[in-house]
């Protein structure tokens, strides 16, 4: 793969960061385009997604962090440099959900229509972010003996190179192109506000604790548990988003009910 896009003297321009860059970018063209007709404002969407990229680039990096802390307590330098990979999706979401909570509350957005507004960039900024991780090797699969499996070889790969590998991130940029198709089909018929957005994490939740069996890399795996901090967090995930996913609708029938 081509972790390294461009080099010039001391300058490297990584191929990780340029994708991470062109996912967050469409997602947020896209989010504009859907936002207006539902009266947010391309400035009110722009100011948002500055937060957002902010606080899941610090959330998602802060649990890979947590689950490499004995590497980075004697290496804190190395925390800053998210360029050589090294952010666990879950961890951008949940640092989005709480950042984005209070700054909806403080400028009085309806939380579930801004969340639903945000989540087919989520996806759509996540699968081609992975292309990136493609590329710098990280986040990669178990060695594997099956047709899927992809070798790295570049010196600069984050990746065990020159072996047969599950493309794990090939996993995941499929997954987040297929969620996005789901959640962008889903809108215009959807019934209440935040069906979007849990949907969004039912989908990803479940494609992440599938894709987990796959992964290669140090997952920081929980003693007693059984299961990585990602699957922990995945398995979370999944279990809140289904549990509000019946308590909304069910409030939101009983009220067309009662209405009518």
């Amino acid at each position: 793969m081509h972790p390294d896009l461009i080099s010039i003297g001391n300058f490297t321009l990584h191929t990780y960061g340029l994708f991470v860059a062109a996912g967050f970018f469409t997602g947020l063209i896209i989010t504009i385009r859907i936002g207006k007709p539902e009266g947010f404002s391309a400035q009110q969407i722009m100011d948002m997604g500055f937060i957002i990229v902010l606080s899941a680039i610090i959330g998602s990096r802060l649990l890979y962090v947590l689950m490499n802390i004995s590497y980075y307590i004697n290496s804190p330098l190395d925390i800053i440099k998210i360029w050589q990979g090294g952010l666990v999706f879950s961890g951008g979401i949940i640092g989005v959900v709480m950042v984005m909570s209070l700054y909806i509350r403080r400028h009085r957005f309806p939380f579930w229509k801004t969340a639903d507004l945000w989540a087919p960039a989520a996806a759509i900024g996540q699968a081609i972010g992975r292309i990136g991780c493609l590329m710098a090797g990280c986040c990669y699969g178990r060695p594997t003996d099956s047709l899927l499996g992809i070798v790295f070889t570049h010196p600069h790969s984050l990746a065990p190179l020159n072996i047969p590998l599950h493309p794990t991130q090939i996993y995941s940029s499929i997954s987040g192109f297929g969620i996005f198709i789901i959640l962008m089909l889903m809108r215009p018929g959807r019934l209440f506000n935040g069906q979007i957005f849990l949907w969004f994490l039912i989908l990803h939740s479940t494609a992440r604790l599938f894709i987990e069996k796959f992964r290669g890399d140090d997952r920081g795996i929980l003693q007693g548990a059984g299961m990585s901090v990602t699957q922990l967090v995945s398995t979370l995930l999944l279990a809140g988003s289904v549990i509000a996913l019946i308590i909304i609708k069910s409030r939101t029938t009983k009220k067309n009910g009662t209405g009518s």
